[in-house]
């Protein structure tokens, strides 16, 4: 074994302590195998193993653009994820909102496809979500780890003209993103031919099947080949969920990081007990306070979204709902609008919100909380990502006791309690 030292500085090498508190990166090399390790010196001294994306045998230009787009090293999901699915096996994947689960299935989808490059025009790849918003986000995600790889990818989804999308389909497509609607609409006008699919991704396959999307999805499935890789991730993993996939899978391999009940320990989580026509004061007061910055704001419905942001435009506070019945340009323009800071209040309900992927999002209201206590998960998920501090308080009225009970079983822990005085 052999040590490569940088800048000069001088190792003991019987305890292998630094004499400085500057965090070196050293290379161990180990001459009978083609790998090196990267180590990380801290302050301490002692020596810490971290991971690399080298380290999951990913081609350099994965890695290279990854690098570019700023991510430093894999996270949980994806060191635990990526050499399974790089070894053709099924995939049942479970980690909580933020962690990386889309580059988990992605970049190792890309080196797949990037082996085996024949020539045709086939779509090799169906990566099925519930949402337009998600579609996007993950189409997105594959054009950034793609960067410099010859594959094309698109995104299809209802509430836009079909005829935009044909235009783009009659061109090569490796991978397609898809809600399972539009790819039913397309696959029946015989647009598209899922016949070659040698990759199925099912991406927040829990709240897919909650939605109402399970009839789709079979219908989806019966298209397919039956011999090819299929990939399930979500931040929560129910009993019926993983039975369901178990039933479509080949001797899946399950990749839980985080249990199914777990929020982001940096999520600070907090819970108020207020009547409902109490609760539009008190979200009043929470925005108004200085420390409150990007909050997105949860509701059950529709019709209460468009209602808070009318009574939060009488005391200035702007702000824009996304729900199924807002156009895609209206959501999209909404979301643009959250991302660069022109609002600062973003209120959405569970179906809309999928695909909200904000690094710096301090604030999540659960102004009604959920009556599925995964969702719960879910919105919180959406601060506190990347390691980030993040804040979650809820409102609990008297006719949401249940729901805050169920709350608190699946998580284990019981919310403190946030003091609101009318």
């Amino acid at each position: 074994m052999l040590l490569q030292v940088f800048n000069n500085i001088v190792i003991d090498k019987a305890s292998k302590m630094i004499n400085r508190k500057s965090i070196l990166y050293l290379f161990i090399l180990y001459p009978n195998l083609n790998s090196d390790y990267q180590i990380c010196l801290l302050s301490t001294g002692s020596p810490e193993f971290i991971m690399s994306f080298k380290n999951l045998n990913l081609i350099n230009p994965i890695i290279r653009a990854v690098t570019e787009a700023g991510y430093s090293q894999p996270t949980e999901i994806q060191n635990a994820a990526i050499p399974h699915i790089l070894s053709g096996k099924d995939i049942i994947g479970c980690a909580q909102t933020g962690t990386g689960k889309t580059a988990a299935f992605a970049m190792p989808i890309l080196q797949l496809l990037k082996k085996y490059t024949p020539e045709h025009r086939e779509i090799r790849t169906l990566i099925l979500t519930p949402t337009r918003e998600l579609a996007i986000q993950i189409e997105e995600n594959f054009r950034i780890y793609s960067k410099y790889m010859p594959l094309s990818q698109f995104s299809v989804f209802g509430g836009v003209s079909i005829g935009s999308q044909l235009a783009a389909l009659r061109k090569r497509v490796d991978i397609l993103v898809a809600t399972p609607g539009r790819l039913l609409d397309l696959e029946s006008q015989r647009h598209i031919d899922l016949s070659k699919i040698e990759i199925l991704v099912l991406d927040e396959a829990d709240r897919m099947l909650d939605m109402g999307f399970i009839n789709d999805v079979k219908k989806v499935l019966k298209l397919l080949p039956t011999k090819r890789q299929t990939l399930f991730f979500s931040a929560t993993m129910p009993k019926k969920i993983r039975e369901f996939a178990e039933t479509i899978m080949n001797k899946p391999v399950e990749v839980t990081v985080n249990q199914v009940s777990s929020a982001a320990e940096t999520v600070k989580q907090s819970v108020c007990f207020v009547e409902k026509k109490d609760k539009i004061e008190l979200l009043i007061d929470i925005l108004q306070e200085k420390s409150t910055t990007r909050s997105l704001v949860f509701t059950r419905t529709k019709h209460v979204a468009n209602k808070l942001v009318q009574q939060l435009e009488t005391v200035g506070i702007f702000a824009a709902a996304i729900h199924g019945n807002k156009s895609q340009a209206a959501r999209q323009n909404a979301l643009d609008d959250f991302k660069n800071d022109r609002i600062k209040v973003l209120v959405a309900t569970d179906i809309a919100a999928r695909g909200i992927d904000i690094d710096d999002l301090p604030y999540v209201i659960n102004y009604e909380l959920p009556n599925v206590p995964e969702t719960y998960v879910h919105r919180i998920g959406r601060t506190g990502r990347g390691g980030a501090e993040g804040t979650a308080i809820s409102f609990c009225d008297s006719d949401e006791r249940i729901d805050f009970k169920n709350i608190q079983k699946l998580i284990g822990f019981t919310l403190p309690v946030r003091s609101f005085y009318k």
